[in-house]
């Protein structure tokens, strides 16, 4: 198949009076760093990858599972039962679709150890998480450096976004002062409905290109929740700091320090995440080792591993997911049996 020219592939994108040909290259040159490929996060990919945005880096800690395909648009059935990695998946599909931009799998947490490394060199940072404590550390992070980054997440039929311009806007913080760790529903609890998933996100990656192409001034400055059930539609002033906010007035970033940092469930799961600091994991002779124990199955990116009524998966870099409980204790009393102290 002859490839595609740049102009050919984004001809009608060109024709665009808000984009047009300037703005297209600069969109060639513009680097994103995406945290999270579930639901938001996946069908952010999948337009910013489209859009021709010239760098993706997708972080995602997780593999993919058949209750992921309904709403995560990027993955299909063969995924799921490989339990492919969906930052893995993710690139490899996004460049079977635009090969003119270079897209960067990152399997990885992130946490105050790596934060740095995975969102530093990025202009700007998607959020495609599924919890507050995360979200905070972005928060963080990105006004402790002046990097821009919008707030997406979608529950039941509920969308909800916001743009974080450090120094101009309000960022997280102002808008939700206390933790949410353990406030509200999640999709485990809510469900979540695929189209609130493609709205919220076709409006977070719009901004995005608002951004990269020199249309800051057009970027919305409010807290944007659109309900696609009920038909509720809501917008909260953020164009304003707010003034004894801790993060972007008094400069104090408590998520960059890492202390107290909670373990965090999985969303629309009943499972732990167990991450052990720089310990490497020999997968080939992990499987050998757990064959007597349980069903085991391995792939290039991870190992799974079922002891009734719970459901392991290993990663290379020691980080593992104990499914069929929320109880760290039983959760880091299964990693130290089967894995290692």
């Amino acid at each position: 198949m002859p490839e595609v020219s740049f102009n050919d592939y984004y001809s009608r994108q060109i024709l665009f009076r808000g984009i047009g040909a300037e703005g297209q290259r600069k969109l060639a040159d513009a680097r994103v760093a995406i945290a999270g490929c579930g639901a938001t996060g996946s069908a952010i990919a999948s337009l910013l990858a489209r859009a021709g945005v010239g760098f993706l880096r997708i972080i995602d800690r997780d593999y993919i599972e058949p209750s992921n395909l309904q709403r995560q648009t990027l993955f299909d059935e063969a995924d799921a039962a490989q339990f492919l990695p969906k930052a893995a998946a993710a690139a490899r599909r996004l460049s079977q679709c635009n090969s003119q931009v270079t897209i960067e799998p990152q399997i990885e947490d992130l946490t105050p150890g790596n934060v740095e490394k995975l969102l530093g060199d990025c202009a700007l940072i998607m959020d495609g998480t599924d919890n507050f404590e995360t979200r905070y550390l972005i928060n963080d992070y990105a006004i402790s450096k002046g990097i821009p980054w919008i707030y997406t997440a979608a529950i039941g039929s509920v969308g909800v976004t916001m743009n974080i311009l450090p120094g101009e806007t309000a960022c997280v913080a102002c808008m939700f002062p206390e933790s949410q760790r353990g406030a509200g529903e999640t999709c485990d609890t809510a469900g979540i409905l695929n189209a609130a998933v493609t709205f919220i996100a076709a409006n977070a990656a719009a901004e995005a290109l608002k951004f990269f192409v020199g249309s800051k001034d057009l970027m919305r400055r409010t807290l944007l929740t659109q309900d696609l059930w009920w038909n509720d539609h809501a917008e909260i002033p953020a164009a304003t700091p707010r003034e004894d906010c801790r993060c972007c007035q008094q400069r104090e970033f408590p998520h960059l320090s890492g202390e107290n940092r909670p373990h965090i469930s999985l969303c629309g799961r009943n499972s732990v995440q167990i991450h052990e600091k720089s310990k490497v994991i020999d997968l080939a002779g992990l499987e050998q080792r757990l064959a007597a124990h349980g069903a085991v199955r391995r792939n290039e990116f991870a190992l799974r591993f079922w002891r009734e009524p719970y459901e392991m998966t290993i990663f290379p870099d020691g980080r593992a997911i104990i499914k069929g409980t929320t109880d760290i204790g039983i959760a880091r009393s299964l990693y130290a049996r089967f894995v290692g102290a």
